[in-house]
């Protein structure tokens, strides 16, 4: 557990030091890769949704799994890599980052198309701040914390298994005639995959923030919420912000009446930041929490 926590801590050195690649994502050759199995496969089938899904993520862990158990520091590098290709920590504010300076320069039409590069709503009628809000809630877990999780119990072939489906379900997962049969399996097991860590996660925002209301925001709210996952997440970070978010909004032209969540006032852009800074501050609970557990087990197997 100590080893695990000191890799984590390096892979979250390097995600901020970094950010994602320039060239060369390594995503980018999975997505290639996945439309090429979809154009083969595909038909409105859960069968042939399920066989792609194996296609693609099955080699890929078992790989991971037996680079993460190499010698000395070849396992051991293969693994902070690892972890750092799924985390998208700094990504996250570096998204963020142009639609915070534009509202700074009263620039609305530019925060409009930077918010727009991250969200799946129409970006004509997007109110621009909760939608970043939202935003940045969200992929907390998707894109910090689930693959945190997942590298703390299984390792290496753990946070590359949990991105790879977290991949195929923003690639699949679509109520559409095209893939509501076809991405149903990835859309099933990234919610199995996020279960434990978005309730996780909504814990992380309620301890950091306002933490009565985010629980009681949480609890009222998350089951209104169409995702099982979002939900929590989403509720809970509202709540412990002390702002209001969700409610109508539009996607591929048709409007959907989403629940409110939070409560207080709808948000500002300084609270943009503060919903960053809340994220960033779950990191750094988590990792002294993993560097907790580890000594722990070091004082355990010292019979101390």
């Amino acid at each position: 557990m100590l080893a695990t926590a000191l890799m984590s801590l390096a892979a979250v050195g390097l995600d901020g030091f970094l950010g994602e690649p320039r060239c060369l994502h390594p995503l980018a050759g999975f997505g290639w890769l996945a439309q090429q199995v979809e154009r083969v496969l595909h038909a409105p089938s859960r069968l042939r949704g399920g066989l792609a899904l194996t296609l693609l993520i099955g080699p890929a862990a078992a790989v991971s799994w037996w680079l993460a158990r190499l010698p000395g520091a070849w396992g051991t590098g293969f693994s902070i890599w690892a972890l750092y290709f799924a985390l998208g920590h700094r990504s996250l504010h570096d998204h963020v980052a142009p639609i915070t300076s534009a509202l700074r320069a009263g620039d609305e039409p530019a925060a409009r198309v930077a918010v727009s590069r991250i969200v799946s709503r129409d970006a004509e009628t997007l109110d621009i701040v909760p939608a970043a809000c939202e935003t940045i809630l969200e992929n907390g877990n998707d894109g910090v914390f689930g693959a945190l999780f997942w590298f703390a119990c299984l390792g290496a072939a753990g946070a590359i298994f949990y991105r790879l489906v977290n991949t195929l379900d923003a690639m699949w997962g679509y109520k559409t005639a095209r893939y509501l049969q076809f991405g149903w399996a990835a859309a099933r097991l990234d919610d199995v995959l996020n279960w434990l860590p978005a309730r996780l996660t909504a814990i992380t925002y309620a301890l950091l923030g306002k933490t009565r209301l985010a629980l009681r925001c949480w609890r009222a709210q998350a089951p209104l919420w169409d995702s099982p996952n979002a939900g929590p997440v989403m509720a809970a970070g509202a709540g412990a912000l002390g702002i209001s978010l969700g409610g109508p909004a539009r996607y591929q032209g048709q409007w959907h009446a989403r629940p409110a969540l939070g409560t207080g006032a709808q948000p500002v852009h300084r609270d943009i930041d503060r919903a960053l800074a809340l994220v960033r501050h779950g990191v750094l609970l988590w990792l002294a929490v993993l560097f907790i557990m580890g000594g722990v087990s070091c004082l355990n197997t010292a019979g101390v």
